[in-house]
């Protein structure tokens, strides 16, 4: 039973059959709908306050009216920008995610939110999904582990998280209605373990139901998924709350666990929970007693965030927009830039990264005599139009109205002042918004409509792809003559939230806007071009073999720049390590290989529990980089693990981890464990434990890590629960999926 910490249960439940039994039947329905986008009614008379939410995962989201997707446009709704899931996740550091968690969380309470809808845990599927970068990884026990803390965070602010989307929402394309067909036990091990921990550990007051059909049912009134999982069997009593515009029947929703219906229209009260709904109880066509069990759903959330009863006067207030939220979204972010590649410079024995106080400082300029009469600047070229962009806006329903937002061309200003030269040059073209749609997205997002593609021979597209090309090729003339007059060339590209964004999913794994010539061109010039990607999801590298400094960056919030300069200035260690798996190219991945994502109608996830790294791993596909894969300015070592059973039959690891470098960093040790023996067929290991350690040069630590039951455990579909086999483990321990060096056996 989810409880609040430090409440009463028993007198919540007493005050909350009081306030049911003096309610109208019109009363309570008014409580289970939207009365506006994100609010709902409360009932005055009895001093109850109606619900107000808010997106989303990165900061709450700008003010709109009730009845308006235009936003009111005044300067009191800035936020903090937070770094994205996916970069939370890449820090491997629950610390962290706690942190972000208490700022959302503040900041939701700041602006008079009872509810922010998030995080979103739903699990990376394929990389192609349109709301990846909302997302944390392809491993459910990563996921987990970063949500839980980020959960207690945001709901410590009197503030309820809204765990999303429930369940089996993996991707964007035909999102309002596509049937997914899940089998039970890669249901079980990987789409439902982050949710099951939210609701039993995290005791996420909230979940948001997903658009999507789940086996010829819809999320909103399944029965399988919020009545006999989510209610029966892992308990749950917090609120249930539809997806904008997820509903799609009077007595069908009515009669199942969720309990808020909310939408994009303002249609208020012909919502399916609103006037249809009263009128059907009328009839005696919906018993009143599923709608006084939402309320009281309704009425417990507002107890435990003490909207309700004398605790009311004691509810945390809140604050936005702090120099101590700005401060945590920098440490976040530097923890979340993770370094792919690092090798030697041309024709030194020295790494293109860090750049050293050699590469920037002045050089003499000197006369005939050698007498010394001026400096000369060291010249940085920044190409890319990420290296000015600003993404706090985009993406769909995670948007928000940042308070500022540090590109990666201005902290490297902020940070190297005037004696270094810092120029940029946009490098690749971006084509406009041709056609003006005066129909916000988020108003028209439950059409059921194909993102085709317009008339590739149509006049208006020859003329348009004629004026990209020329954009295309004078951009890059451009870049490659400034180039060429560098001491120091970065180049900062990848996506954008025309490609990372709610509502579509990505047609391929390519960079788009012509970047692959860019790049190529830019390592033709200068073999030591630093390349940046910033982006929520990989992309196809084709030049990677002949890059020498490849820095990844996912969604990082308003501090950027900041942490991203650190990091390439070297007054940061990059220590973030991947939470998914980059594959080489797309037809790498098993959803292009079974053809099972994208399509409309129906979906079937014929790869069963092998997503991400289990799958790679069961077909000894190389991928590009591997899930928990990260680079670090020093070097590490780790040795003598031994792997030991407590009396209670726990188990614990311990390892000794040294580093052997000359610079303070940080290495997170990572535990698989594999089971070669069974009767059913098994990844060759899986995410068990992990935990990060931060060491100074030279420094050693004994290192102990609890391990989990992941691993040594599967969903036996006949017996309907998880079950050990007697036998044989291998616990593996390294610093990435494909890197564990050290392993012992043990017999269970």
């Amino acid at each position: 039973m989810l409880t609040r910490t430090g409440g009463n249960n028993m007198n919540y439940k007493l005050q909350i059959e009081e306030l049911l039994g003096q309610l109208t039947l019109e009363e309570k329905i008014d409580m289970i709908h939207g009365c506006g986008f994100f609010r709902t009614k409360g009932v005055e008379r009895l001093g109850i306050p109606g619900v107000v939410t808010s997106d989303g995962p990165m900061g709450v989201r700008m003010q709109f009216p009730d009845d308006s997707w235009i936003p009111v446009g005044k300067t009191d709704d800035y936020v903090t920008y937070n770094p994205s899931n996916s970069a939370l996740a890449a820090t491997w550091n629950p610390e962290l995610a706690y942190e972000s968690g208490k700022v959302l969380g503040e900041e939701a309470r700041g602006r008079g939110k009872d509810v922010i809808l998030a995080p979103g845990i739903n699990i990376k599927r394929d990389p192609l999904c349109g709301r990846n970068f909302e997302y944390m990884s392809e491993d459910p026990y990563l996921t987990e582990t970063m949500a839980l803390p980020l959960i207690r965070g945001i709901q410590e602010n009197d503030v309820a998280a809204c765990v999303k989307h429930f369940a089996v929402n993996n991707q964007e394309t035909d999102r309002m209605a596509v049937d997914t067909y899940v089998d039970e036990r890669a249901l079980r091990e990987i789409y439902l373990p982050a949710f099951k921990a939210a609701v039993q550990e995290g005791c996420s007051y909230s979940i948001m139901n997903a658009y999507n059909q789940f086996r010829g049912h819809f999320c909103s009134e399944s029965k399988e998924l919020l009545d006999d999982i989510l209610r029966e069997e892992w308990g749950y009593d917090g609120v249930v709350i539809s997806d904008w515009g997820s509903t799609h029947s009077t007595k069908g929703v009515a009669e199942s666990s969720m309990d808020m219906e909310m939408s994009v229209t303002t249609d208020f009260e012909d919502y399916y929970l609103a006037r249809p709904l009263l009128e059907a109880v009328r009839k005696g066509e919906v018993d009143e007693a599923c709608v006084d069990a939402k309320v009281r759903n309704i009425l417990r959330m507002m107890f435990r965030l003490k909207m309700l009863g004398g605790q009311a006067c004691e509810r945390k207030q809140g604050v936005y927009d702090t120099s101590e939220h700005r401060q945590k979204a920098y440490e976040a972010a530097k923890e979340a830039i993770i370094l792919l590649k690092n090798e030697e410079r041309e024709g030194e024995r020295r790494r293109v990264l860090p750049l050293s106080p050699a590469d920037l400082a002045m050089q003499p300029v000197s006369d005939a005599a050698g007498k010394v009469i001026s400096a000369r600047k060291r010249r940085i070229v920044m190409i890319g139009h990420n290296a000015v962009y600003h993404h706090a806006g985009g993406g769909g329903s995670a948007e928000i109205k940042a308070l500022y937002e540090i590109s990666p061309l201005l902290g490297m200003k902020k940070a190297l002042g005037g004696n270094v030269e810092i120029v940029h040059a946009q490098g690749y073209y971006i084509p406009g918004k041709k056609d003006v749609n005066e129909v916000n997205w988020q108003e028209a997002s439950l059409e059921r409509r194909v993102m085709g593609e317009k008339d590739p021979d149509s006049e208006e597209q020859k003329a348009l792809r004629k004026e990209i090309e020329e954009n295309r090729a004078k951009l890059l003339q451009e870049a490659c003559a400034l180039a060429k007059t560098a001491d120091i060339v970065i180049f900062v590209g990848g996506l954008n939230h025309d490609y990372d964004t709610e509502g579509r999913d990505r047609a391929d794994m390519k960079l788009p806007y012509g970047q692959d010539e860019l790049i190529r061109a830019l390592l033709d010039i200068n073999p030591d071009t630093i390349v940046v990607m910033h982006a929520g999801s990989p992309v196809e590298m084709p030049w990677l073999d002949r890059a020498k400094a490849l820095v990844w960056c996912y969604f990082s919030g308003m501090e950027t720049g900041s942490a991203l300069a650190d990091v390439l200035l070297g007054k940061v260690n990059p220590s973030a390590k991947l939470p998914e798996t980059f594959p080489v190219k797309y037809s790498d991945t098993v959803t292009c290989k079974n053809g099972e994502f994208g399509k409309e109608g129906r979906v079937e996830y014929k790869e069963g529990i092998f997503v991400g790294y289990r799958y790679y791993e069961k077909e000894g596909i190389k991928p590009a980089f591997s899930f928990g894969y990260g680079l670090s300015y020093t070097q590490f070592s780790l040795k003598d693990l031994k792997v030991l059973q407590a009396p209670d039959h726990s188990l614990k690891l311990t390892v000794q981890v040294k580093n052997t470098g000359d610079r303070a960093g940080a290495e997170v040790i990572q535990c698989y464990v594999s089971d070669p023996v069974c009767s059913v067929e098994r990844p060759v290991k899986e995410l068990n434990a992990y935990q990060k350690v931060f060491l100074q040069p030279g420094e050693e630590k004994q290192v102990t890590i609890p391990l989990t039951e992941r691993g040594f455990v599967y969903y036996d579909v006949e017996r309907k629960a998880f079950v050990t086999e007697p036998g044989e483990y291998v616990v593996s321990v390294g610093n990435a999926s494909d890197n564990c060096l050290l392993q012992e056996c043990i017999v269970l």
